[in-house]
């Protein structure tokens, strides 16, 4: 098994089983040292293509976009974990695959071939577990309210740096006191909200919020 994951054709799959358990060690190091895991991974992880940060030039786009974000469940669950799930599911999936195909045939499919059909074969699976998360969560991290209610609240970056087209996620409370995670920009080009800064949320574009620094003492979190 070990050196069916070193073979070419699986360093793909390999790479982000790796990756993933660099990402979970980073985290309880984190945790020990009371640090966050998105300290560590701000200057990766808003370049990753997982990450939603590709500016989108046309409404039908964005509209497209913000669908399959909404689909994989981005925003109702913490964009590190669905990316740990998406790692994990590609991973453990392609090995899978290519080790019952060598069983069956004796080659392995090569990697250019067989990582974009494992990648699209494991979509599916990370929004079923986004689902399974979801409905694990305590009830203060997640709860089903209207996207609009959300703004006029205040937000706080979590991961990553929020720049203009370059949206960061942030959490924010509903009415309840309930906890959302959210895709959060900056309403203005000029201005970026670094993790921890408090954001006023003015408004939303389908998946992405916008909004400006918050300059009011009296409006938290």
């Amino acid at each position: 098994m070990f050196a069916m994951m070193l073979a070419s054709e699986n360093i793909a799959f390999s790479a982000a089983l790796l990756l993933m358990l660099m990402i979970a060690l980073l985290e309880g190091v984190g945790m020990l040292f009371g640090l966050g895991i998105s300290n560590l991974l701000e200057s990766v992880l808003p370049e990753t293509d997982f990450s939603p940060h590709a500016e989108v030039a046309q409404l039908d786009a964005q509209s497209a976009l913000s669908r399959f974000l909404g689909w994989l469940r981005v925003g109702q669950v913490p964009l590190l974990m669905l990316l740990m799930v998406f790692l994990l599911c590609f991973g453990l999936l392609g090995l899978i695959v290519q080790n019952i195909l060598h069983e069956l045939s004796g080659w392995l499919a090569p990697g250019w071939i067989a990582a974009p059909l494992i990648m699209l074969l494991s979509l599916p699976l990370v929004r079923a577990c986004g689902g399974l998360l979801q409905w694990l969560m305590p009830k203060d991290e997640t709860t089903a309210v209207s996207s609009e209610s959300l703004i006029g609240r205040i937000a706080t970056i979590t991961l990553g740096t929020a720049a203009y087209g370059y949206p960061a996620e942030a959490r924010v409370k509903d009415q309840h006191g309930y906890s959302h995670y959210i895709q959060l920009e900056p309403d203005d080009a000029s201005h970026v909200f670094e993790q921890g800064t408090a954001v006023l949320v003015l408004s939303r574009e389908g998946a992405i919020y916008r909004g400006i620094r918050n300059s009011y003492p009296h409006l938290t979190e």
